[in-house]
C-alpha cells in the first residue's frame, strides 16, 4: 500500500522475538525523518506470533513526532470485543487509520476488508475522485472513500453477520478462537520433536519440527492427509508450520483430529509418503 502510494519502500523498525515493535527504535526512526511526513504502521496481531505491538507507547510517540499512525489489524482488531482479549488492543484506538479483514474472523466473502480513518477530510481528500458526469451528494459517496468507482455491495454481508450475532456473539467467537489456539499450542508441546517457537497470545501458533527439512517435510504430510489445512512457513530464519484459527465452525473435537494427523506426520519416517 506504501508503494501504491507512491512513498516508496517502507524502513523496517528492530522488534522483538515475537515481532513487537521496539519503541525505543521508532523514536531512532522519528528522529532521522524529521524533515518529511511520516506513517508509523503498527501491527495488531503479528501474521506468524499473533502478537500485538505496544501501542499506547507507539501511538503517543509517533504523534509527538507528527506522524501518521496506522494499525494493520487484519485480523488482531477484533480482539477489542472480546473481555478477556481487549487488553491487547489498548491505544490502537488513537491511531489516524485502522484497517482489517472481516474474512478472516468473520468468515464472510475474501474482499470485505474494513477501514477506519479518524479524519474524513483526510480520507475524501485521499481517495476522492471527480468529474462532471458524476452526481455529488452532501452526505458524501462510497468513492470518496476507497480507490475502487464500480464495485458490489461487500458492506452488506458484515452489516448482516455483525447485526445477527452482536458485539457479544463477535466476543465469543474471538474468544473461542483463542482458546483452540492455546490447545493447539499445548497438544504440539506433547508431540515429541515439536517446538512451539512463539507465545500463543492470540490466534496464531507457529511451531518447528527439528530441522528446516523436517519441518518441510510434517508441513507437506500433514496437507497430504487432508484432515486440516495448516502452511508452512519462515519466521525468523526458520521453516515452521503455521496455524491460524479463524473458522467459525472449528470445534474442540476438529483441533484434536487435526493434532492426531500431526503426530502422525510428524512420526512417518523422513522421504516421500
Amino acid at each position: 500500500m506504501l508503494r501504491y502510494l507512491g512513498l516508496g519502500r517502507p524502513e523496517v523498525v528492530p522488534a522483538d522475538a515475537q515481532g513487537r515493535l521496539d519503541v525505543g527504535a521508532l523514536d531512532e526512526a522519528l528522529g532521522r525523518e524529521q524533515e518529511r511526513p511520516a506513517v508509523v504502521v503498527l501491527q495488531a496481531g503479528n501474521v506468524h506470533s499473533g502478537a500485538f505491538d505496544p501501542s499506547e507507547d507507539a501511538v503517543r510517540l509517533a504523534h509527538q513526532h507528527g506522524a501518521w499512525v496506522h494499525v494493520d489489524g487484519a485480523f488482531g482488531l477484533f480482539a477489542a470485543a472480546s473481555t478477556s482479549l481487549r487488553h491487547l488492543t489498548a491505544g490502537y484506538a488513537g491511531a489516524d487509520s485502522r484497517g482489517t479483514d472481516a474474512h478472516k474472523t468473520l468468515n464472510v466473502p475474501y474482499d470485505c476488508g474494513i477501514a477506519i480513518v479518524r479524519d474524513p477530510g483526510a480520507l475524501k481528500a485521499s481517495m476522492g475522485m471527480h468529474g462532471d458526469y458524476l452526481i455529488q451528494d452532501e452526505s458524501g459517496d462510497p468513492f470518496e472513500r476507497v480507490p475502487e468507482l464500480s464495485r458490489r455491495a461487500r458492506a452488506l454481508p458484515v452489516w448482516a453477520l455483525l447485526r445477527s450475532v452482536g458485539r457479544t456473539g463477535v466476543g465469543d467467537l474471538v474468544e473461542r478462537l483463542a482458546r483452540h489456539a492455546q490447545t493447539f499450542a499445548g497438544g504440539l508441546a506433547g508431540i515429541p520433536g515439536a517446538e512451539v517457537l512463539n507465545d500463543v497470545v492470540y490466534t496464531q501458533v507457529c511451531a518447528a519440527f527439528g530441522s528446516d527439512e523436517h519441518t518441510q517435510d510434517v508441513v507437506r504430510r500433514v496437507l497430504e492427509d487432508g484432515t486440516a489445512w495448516m502452511s508452512g512457513s519462515r519466521w525468523r530464519g526458520r521453516a515452521v508450520l503455521r496455524i491460524s484459527v479463524s473458522n467459525w465452525s472449528t470445534a474442540a473435537t476438529d483441533v484434536e483430529r487435526s493434532l492426531e494427523a500431526l503426530r502422525r506426520a510428524a512420526a512417518a519416517p523422513a522421504g516421500p509418503v
